[in-house]
């Protein structure tokens, strides 16, 4: 039985790999003692156009407010208050979207609700929104990427990379 139990295991995975599944993945900063961390499923461009008019992220029922991810939403932890762009973060789980409506210039949305899949978006839980720094990619960014950085003294940069945009905002523990 657990011989069966190992291959069916191993043949969902394979199927989730063939099927083109956004991989999980993690960014995770420490700074001053404390943790921020950011799960989220990263999707590829595979020469698809993603922003603007007609692009992938633009076929989501929650346009222009993009899930910031694939699947399920983007989950924010943080156990310190935050200052993210001059609006208090209190100590806890967030999810992440982005208001993308001007590819050029977007919005971090730090919402109140956690652990919902990616489509369902209440505006009424959003607890800041967050003008990002916007700078365009030195080379195209095929796999959707976050990093958070540390900055020295109680600050940090979280980043969100992909095809051709590059957004941050800075964030100060308080």
């Amino acid at each position: 039985m657990k011989t069966i139990l190992k291959y069916a295991s191993a043949l969902v995975l394979l199927a989730e790999l063939g099927c083109g599944q956004s991989p999980s993945q993690q960014a995770t900063v420490t700074v001053a003692g404390k943790t921020i961390s950011i799960k989220y499923s990263a999707p590829s461009v595979r020469g698809r156009q993603i922003f603007g008019d007609g692009g992938v992220v633009s076929h989501d029922k929650t346009y222009p407010v993009w899930r910031a991810g694939a699947n399920r939403a983007t989950a924010f932890h943080t156990d310190a208050d935050l200052n993210v762009g001059g609006n208090v973060v209190p100590v806890g789980d967030y999810t992440l979207f982005v208001l993308v409506k001007d590819p050029e210039s977007w919005q971090l949305i730090i919402n109140k609700q956690t652990g919902q899949w990616g489509l369902t978006y209440k505006e009424d839980q959003d607890l800041a929104r967050v003008k990002m720094d916007m700078s365009k990619a030195a080379a195209p960014v095929e796999t959707l990427k976050y990093s958070l950085t540390d900055e020295g003294g109680n600050k940090a940069k979280l980043t969100i990379e992909w095809e051709n945009h590059v957004a941050s905002v800075p964030i100060t523990l308080k």
